[in-house]
């Protein structure tokens, strides 16, 4: 069975990780869409709001999963025997962050990672556009799933 990890704070979903996510489903038997905790980050949503996002927006698809960890991305994913890290790349800099994340994740653990990048309708979005549009009560209906809005 093929198991990816998607890793990420999801701060929120936004499409870009739902295009990602949708993408990779013919990859995977299972995809687990994995919120890291991180105390010493300050969150819009709480990790209940964005769990309840992303259970939302893939409501009926059986082959996603969503949970939490603490730690190392690499230490989750044999903890639930994953041999994947599915990331989204959106630009030269984000390859070139990824890439050394990747590397290591592989010379520690053998996990491979598999990237996908955006499509051109959504690799110019980030959680922290949404969160700024968000907060300054803009219109964000064209960048997260209506699961977000609903809240």
């Amino acid at each position: 069975m093929k198991k990816a990890v998607f890793p990420g704070s999801f701060d929120p979903i936004t499409l870009g990780h739902f295009d990602i996510i949708n993408r990779a489903l013919p990859l995977f038997d299972e995809i687990v869409v994995a919120i890291g905790i991180n105390a010493d980050k300050k969150y819009m949503f709480s990790l209940e709001e964005r769990m309840n996002f992303i259970k939302k927006t893939f409501k009926g698809e059986p082959k996603i999963t969503v949970t939490t960890y603490k730690g190392l991305t690499v230490d989750y994913c044999k903890t639930i025997d994953a041999d994947f890290i599915l990331r989204g790349l959106r630009n030269p800099a984000d390859f070139e962050f990824e890439k050394a994340i990747a590397i290591a994740n592989r010379k520690l653990s053998g996990i491979e990672t598999v990237f996908l990048l955006t499509s051109a309708e959504t690799s110019y979005i980030s959680s922290s556009i949404v969160r700024d549009i968000m907060r300054n009560n803009g219109d964000a209906s064209i960048l997260v799933p209506n699961s977000v809005l609903e809240s």
